[in-house]
């Protein structure tokens, strides 16, 4: 059964960075090739910094990374400023107010801090709100930093309901789709298939926090990126959560391939 096709293809090769638009990729175990691969440490707490407390790190999200080659370092990372030049580890931690570490290594257990989403929408982001600490990646692979699976898909018709752009999600796929709404709740639990030879299973709902509301790059702030779906998508996404504002599925690799924007997505 046809669902729709791959409109936008996107990695992040640093968390919480802003990322680049790619035209085709490798996707294994690991998610998109090279996505998400490194983060930044807080050398203060020992956990990685995210956008998810937006009170310490919003600031990540004017910052831009891209995967580099070169004969001498191999693949790589560079990151630019807001004003599009390249800044290294002490120019982020004097930007940031937080020494930082550029790490390819995720330590054991680690963990980040993420805002309770309702309090975010309550009051807003100037001021202190509950925090919960969350442990990286409990269903993708070792390796990477991801905050659950190492696949996260929305689809068209759920950022029309939204009203916000993809950029706000960081979704790996924007798949264009027919109908209305969040049509992507209905896959989970189910296999998909991506192009000539990837096949996916789709997990759980995505949960939204507080990153969708924030400035990215150039797009001004927004919280009707987060209210949307607290009003109108709240789902349990794993039993023993309360039901939280979702957009778009999360979703673990069965057998990989080489995609492309454009490729047909199907049920499995």
């Amino acid at each position: 059964m046809r669902l729709g096709t791959v409109e936008r293809l996107r990695r992040y090769p640093v968390k919480s960075l802003l990322g680049e638009e790619l035209a085709a990729a490798e996707v294994d175990a690991r998610g998109v090739d090279r996505d998400r691969a490194r983060a930044l440490l807080d050398l203060g707490t020992g956990r990685i910094a995210s956008a998810k407390n937006p009170r310490r790190w919003a600031g990540l999200l004017g910052y831009t990374a891209t995967v580099t080659a070169t004969a001498t370092t191999g693949d790589g990372v560079a990151i630019t400023g807001p004003d599009g030049r390249h800044v290294d580890e002490a120019e982020l931690s004097e930007a940031l107010g937080r020494k930082v570490a550029l790490v390819a290594e995720r330590p054991p257990g680690a963990t980040i801090e993420r805002a309770v989403p309702d309090e975010v929408l309550a009051h807003g982001i100037e001021v202190e709100v509950e925090v919960t600490v969350n442990e990286l990646g409990r269903a993708a692979p070792a390796g990477g930093f991801f905050d659950f699976a190492p696949l996260h898909l929305i689809t068209t018709s759920t950022l029309a309901a939204t009203g916000a752009e993809a950029e706000r999600y960081r979704p790996n796929l924007v798949i264009r789709t027919e109908g209305e709404g969040y049509v992507e709740n209905a896959w989970v639990g189910r296999e998909l298939t991506i192009g000539p030879a990837l096949r996916l299973r789709v997990v759980v709902p995505t949960p939204r926090c507080a990153v969708p509301t924030l400035r990215h790059g150039p797009l001004p702030r927004s919280t009707s990126a987060l209210r949307g779906p607290a009003e109108h998508n709240r789902l349990v996404p794993l039993e023993g959560m309360p039901a939280l504002p979702c957009a778009g599925v999360y979703a673990q690799v069965l057998a990989p391939g080489r995609i492309a924007v454009g490729d047909e997505v199907g049920l499995g």
